[in-house]
């Protein structure tokens, strides 16, 4: 049986590893690795022998791909990281998604600008995908304020759902050689069309295995002439999209997540829109379990005035113990656990560097 909660947090100087029992008593924290680089992307394999990887994105000294064979307690790195063709035109900027594939050595990575890359040999080697890298959208695409990121990959066997900021939602039915915007019912509130076929500002999609066909995304909202473009739900494979946002303080976030155990539980961390801080300095989680159709404001342990931070994309996880618990790391350095599905808060870190990602896996 699996008898440790692992936690990769990706910061803004480097990558940082906490492990507890599954009691979750105490975290014991190891790193920084790759000290001053950002690391926006982690991922715990736990197919077979548990591994790590993550990105270390350096503008001066390149860009890295680390890996982990022994729970983080080091690091390598990977013989190299995707790179685009030299004749492309595009240079690599950041690494923003880790996801494993269909075997065990196979691995998928998104990168800005907006690009997918795989890999067959555990990160060695790493080939563009044309099939989103060069659609005909591609060169079309526009950097949001976090930059032209292809920040999330989502398998559902022969399925892949990519997230584009800004590019919108894609899906592919083939594995990921052909792929087609699927933004129907996803808005936009920064250009005339309330609904273009592709361009959308997609911040986070997620789903549940159990429930093939349901997706969840949390999308750019904070319009005022456009409400509830923000919160969305799809029961079609990602063809169309419906708003679930009602009930919510803001309808403006990053990160989306689903209980590991119901597919109609999800959690969003609303921001307000101007200052894409905690609504009324007060932050909170909310969940919805009926699928959104309403919505818990979830904040007992979290401060109750004067927290002006933010929750970014993948800076919030979930475990899959019997009674989960809900992760949460801040642009100001702390990361929050919120123990039996979000309900009781407690701050685990509270110096940390600014946290871009947070993943959790039992090992």
């Amino acid at each position: 049986m699996a008898d440790r909660v692992l936690l990769t947090i990706g910061t803004k100087k480097g990558l940082f590893v906490a492990e507890a029992s599954r009691t979750r008593g105490r975290f014991a924290l190891r790193g920084p690795f790759g000290p001053g680089v950002a690391v926006y992307a982690t991922l715990t394999d736990t197919r077979g022998t548990p591994r790590i990887f993550a990105s270390s994105c350096s503008a001066f000294f390149g860009m890295k791909v680390l890996r982990s064979a022994n729970l983080g307690r080091s690091f390598q790195e990977s013989a190299s990281a995707p790179a685009f063709p030299k004749d492309d035109g595009r240079a690599l900027a950041n690494i923003w998604s880790l996801e494993s594939g269909d075997h065990r050595r196979d691995l998928w990575c998104g990168v800005e600008p907006a690009s997918l890359f795989h890999s067959d040999d555990d990160g060695e080697s790493w080939e563009l995908v044309p099939g989103i890298s060069h659609h005909e959208h591609a060169r079309k695409w526009q950097p949001g304020n976090g930059g032209l990121c292809l920040h999330t990959i989502v398998r559902d066997g022969s399925h892949l759902h990519l997230g584009i900021s800004t590019g919108g939602h894609y899906r592919s039915e083939d594995g990921g050689r052909t792929f087609a915007a699927a933004n129907t019912g996803v808005g936009a509130g920064f250009v005339p069309d309330p609904y273009p076929e592709f361009g959308q500002c997609v911040h986070k999609i997620a789903r549940h295995p159990g429930a093939p066909g349901r997706f969840y995304m949390q999308n750019h909202g904070g319009w005022p002439d456009r409400p509830g473009i923000g919160v969305l739900r799809s029961d079609d494979d990602g063809r169309t999209w419906q708003s679930i946002a009602k009930g919510l303080p803001s309808d403006f976030g990053f990160p989306i997540v689903v209980h590991p155990h119901d597919p109609d539980t999800v959690y969003v961390a609303p921001l307000d829109p101007a200052t894409r801080t905690c609504p009324d300095a007060a932050p909170a989680v909310w969940r919805s379990e009926n699928g959104g159709g309403s919505w818990k404001r979830l904040s007992r342990g979290l401060p109750r005035k004067d927290a002006y931070f933010t929750i970014l994309r993948d800076a919030m996880a979930i475990d899959d113990l019997k009674s989960p618990a809900l992760y949460a790391g801040t642009t100001t350095g702390q990361l929050w656990m919120g123990q039996e599905g979000g309900e009781d808060w407690s701050c685990l870190f509270e110096s940390l560097p600014p946290i871009n990602n947070v993943k959790v896996a039992v090992v």
